[in-house]
């Protein structure tokens, strides 16, 4: 495991401010060791939990031919057949993923291909389950082409808490399957648009990983 160096300066600012505040509490207070120690306990809580946010673990890449990996973790909250009205314009199976505070927030690429297109767009927050916030909140859209017909787009969107998207890829750029694209700052979501054809490997529910999980197959 390694940390992101997106979290480089978060992770700097809450070790300051956790160490100002001890170092506060030890210097003026005089309290017995037990009530030293909770206090610890509660400054440390934040610290792991910003550090735990920022791992980036390293896997091996499930690495399928004719298959789509999850860009993220999370878990599935839905598969449908949508409309994708930004590129495609057409009807197209949508997984949606959901990313708590909890799971890794680093995206990576689901398939081999092209980088067609890419779009960022500012917007609000609503809570990323409801399905408006594919939308309506802040998202960032990127296509990979693999061939003629094997074409994926997701979209990162930010949710309730998260307030950050980041994202790499410019069009033209070749990528390949697991590798880092970006990721997005606290609770989110992934959606991802398939073909029709696709045959879809996962269900609502379900806990996926990213460069492990086969979200669906060409």
């Amino acid at each position: 495991m390694r940390l992101h160096k997106e979290g480089i300066i978060p992770i700097s600012v809450t070790v300051l401010v956790v160490a100002s505040c001890l170092f506060l509490y030890f210097f003026f207070a005089d309290c017995s060791a037990w009530l030293d120690a909770l206090v610890v306990i509660l400054f440390a809580i934040p610290l792991f939990t910003i550090v735990r946010f920022f791992r980036v673990p390293l896997r091996h890449i499930n690495k399928i031919e004719n298959g789509v990996l999850s860009p993220a973790d999370g878990t599935v909250i839905s598969i449908e057949e949508a409309t994708e009205h930004e590129y495609f314009k057409d009807s197209r199976i949508k997984i949606s993923v959901f990313m708590s505070v909890y799971n890794v927030h680093v995206n990576f690429y689901p398939i081999n291909g092209t980088i067609e297109y890419v779009a960022y767009h500012p917007g609000k927050y609503f809570v990323a389950h409801l399905p408006k916030s594919s939308l309506d909140n802040e998202h960032n859209t990127v296509v990979v082409r693999k061939n003629e017909s094997d074409v994926v787009l997701f979209r990162q969107i930010a949710g309730f808490v998260a307030r950050r998207i980041v994202s790499y890829p410019q069009p033209g750029d070749q990528v390949t399957q697991g590798e880092e694209m970006g990721m997005i700052r606290f609770g989110s979501r992934v959606d991802v648009f398939l073909p029709l054809s696709a045959e879809v490997n996962v269900k609502v529910g379900d806990k996926v990983r990213t460069q492990k999980t086969v979200l669906a197959y060409f």
